[in-house]
């Protein structure tokens, strides 16, 4: 019988070839192109939302492609412990699973729908002895009973490493949250494992088992910002959990034609980043790029955007423009499929692309003009946003179906068909909601007698609407936040001209960016804390920019509104740690059945 604990001062980390990155990923330009031809997709026989393991059931989706069962990517990895490895071929995705990293890996069939990539399981099932039914919108699957045999603590110069002995593979699973992480294994352990207390680390700051005759859980003290890495390794059958700063895994994944996921260590000067990102590329048949919002029929209010992704039935997704917390309002320049959800505001930064992948950034203005039937002209200070000041203010059934005062003394001033029907004079701040026409909008005043008087009830009035710079008109989908970073593989960096505060502008924080590439490609990424350290300046989040090989990039809403999601599962966070935001930018796919 196995020692509570045998320590291990000087535990040898493996040589194994998976922990060193692809040489792919040295270079600072990306694969050369995303499109490759894919099998034709297959009809699913019926899919569910629920995947029952060993008894506990999981919120993960599966689907049945002519009898062959497959399990999304992410639920794998969720559900599991499954690795997924780098691969070029959209149609196959290598594992590692219990295997040897130095032997070839177990490569599974891959297809796809709208929001999830799904693995076919039927030889990992095979290979391991699962027992896999489906019942109803259920998939119940059991994995031959493991043991833990015996567990190991050691530290180590970057950190901390634990083994958990096994007697045979079996599923894992990781809860974290800010500081903590809760690995629960599918094995009971020998009584002399179970409540057994480990010793503090080189970063791990408390380990404690709780074992029982079904699992054991290992519950682990986190400095903030660390995350564990736990792997497994056969031969003899292990799991590894690694406690360091590091831990994130080079990865460079084709998740679908026309989508990569790709994951890298990016050093400036003497800091190293963890960087996240997709690389999109909508010449690709079926992929596209657009604005999403928290809610289908408003640009009120926030979500996670995990939960508007899935809504949205995105693929994947990235937060994007700012927004006002308290009123749950953008800030920002939205444009969706050529219409106007929001305006720009203070000239800041701002992106538009087409579904050629062609794209352009530059500092945004919206020029709209409402002239009335004598021939008064007044120009429209703000469009669709929680921004506000004095002057006038135009509102359509983009903003939502109601609109609610946000300042005292607004006069509300209603225009169907272009003439106005309606004024009112609203006294509190939310204590008036008017509704908004479908067949015109909603001109509120602030703060400008001359313009109130000029737009009485029966005055026709015209509107003018234009961009500076101008061809941004010509664009589809324009996505407002800033400062600009990347300009024509320049860094143009100067947060003061887009009217952010200095303290903004000097912080250290967790930074969402898109860009643009010279292949035509566009990217969506996520930096976050450096080794040890803080997130990236905004000039170091140029600077990364570039190493990536960024033509063109915009900083997007950050701190704790960064987030990138794929496919059902968050890359680049810890899901408890994501605020709610107000819109993002999701990846559609439309594999077509035949």
């Amino acid at each position: 019988m196995l020692p509570r604990c045998a320590p291990l001062p000087t535990l040898k980390q493996p040589s194994i070839a998976e922990t060193q990155p692809s040489p792919a990923l040295h270079s600072p330009s990306w694969v050369p192109t995303l499109a490759q031809a894919a099998v034709p997709p297959i009809p699913l026989t019926r899919q569910g939302k629920q995947v029952v393991v060993n008894g506990q059931p999981l919120s993960i989706a599966w689907s049945d492609r002519q009898g062959s069962i497959g399990i999304a990517d992410a639920g794998l990895v969720q559900g599991w412990g499954v690795s997924l490895l780098s691969t070029a071929d959209a149609a196959k995705q290598p594992i590692e699973w219990f295997s040897d990293p130095q032997g070839q890996p177990l490569v599974l069939p891959t297809w796809l729908t709208e929001q999830y990539r799904y693995l076919d399981i039927s030889e990992l099932a095979q290979k391991f002895g699962w027992q896999v039914e489906a019942k109803g919108s259920s998939l119940q699957i059991s994995t031959p009973a493991a043991q833990v045999k015996g567990i190991r603590q050691g530290k180590q110069a970057w950190g901390d490493r634990i083994v958990i002995d096994l007697d045979q593979p079996a599923p894992w699973r990781v809860a974290e949250t800010n500081g903590s992480a809760v690995i629960t294994i599918d094995a009971p352990s020998p009584p002399s494992l179970r409540n057994f207390r480990g010793g503090r680390g080189n970063r791990l700051q408390a380990f404690s088992v709780i074992g029982s005759a079904h699992k054991t859980v290992l519950n682990l003290g986190l400095p903030e910002g660390i995350r564990p890495r736990v792997w497994a390794l056969t031969q003899p059958n292990r799991l590894l959990v690694d406690v360091r700063p590091d831990s994130m895994q080079p990865q460079d994944i084709l998740w679908a034609p026309g989508l990569r996921w790709l994951q890298r260590t990016i050093a400036i000067e003497a800091a190293r980043f963890p960087v996240v990102a997709l690389e999109i590329d909508l010449r690709q048949p079926g992929v596209s790029l657009k604005p999403i919002l928290s809610h289908s029929s408003t640009v009120v209010g926030l979500a996670p955007l995990q939960a508007t992704a899935q809504r949205s039935k995105v693929a994947a997704a990235i937060n994007a423009g700012f927004f006002n917390r308290n009123t749950q309002l953008p800030l920002g320049a939205i444009r969706q499929d050529d219409d106007w959800v929001s305006g720009p505001i203070l000239n800041r930064g701002a992106i538009a692309w087409n579904s050629a992948g062609e794209a352009t950034v530059g500092h945004l203005r919206l020029n709209e003009t409402i002239t009335t039937s004598s021939g008064q002209r007044f120009p429209v200070l703000y469009f669709n946003t929680g921004y506000v000041g004095a002057g006038v203010s135009r509102y359509t059934t983009g903003w939502g179906a109601n609109y609610s005062t946000i300042l005292d003394h607004e006069v509300l001033i209603t225009v169907k068909n272009g003439q106005v029907v309606k004024q009112q004079q609203a006294i509190g701040a939310g204590k008036v909601s008017t509704p908004i026409p479908a067949n015109g909008y909603l001109l509120v005043v602030r703060a400008d007698r001359e313009a109130a008087l000029a737009l009485g009830v029966g005055t026709a009035v015209q509107t003018e609407t234009g961009t500076q710079p101008a061809d941004f008109s010509q664009y589809t989908q324009i996505i407002g936040a800033g400062p600009l970073l990347v300009q024509n593989r320049q860094v143009v960096l100067d947060a003061a001209s887009e009217q952010f505060a200095t303290a903004f502008a000097q912080q250290a924080a967790a930074r969402s960016v898109i860009a643009s590439t010279a292949t035509g490609t566009l990217m969506l990424v996520a930096v976050h804390n450096r080794l040890d350290g803080a997130g990236p300046t905004l000039k170091e989040a140029a600077q990364i920019m570039l190493e990536l090989g960024a033509v063109n990039a915009l900083n997007l809403d950050g701190g704790s509104s960064t987030t990138l999601y794929l496919g059902g599962q968050l890359l680049d966070r810890i899901p408890s740690t994501a605020a709610r935001v107000n819109n993002g930018i999701g990846v559609f796919i439309r594999p077509s059945f035949e």
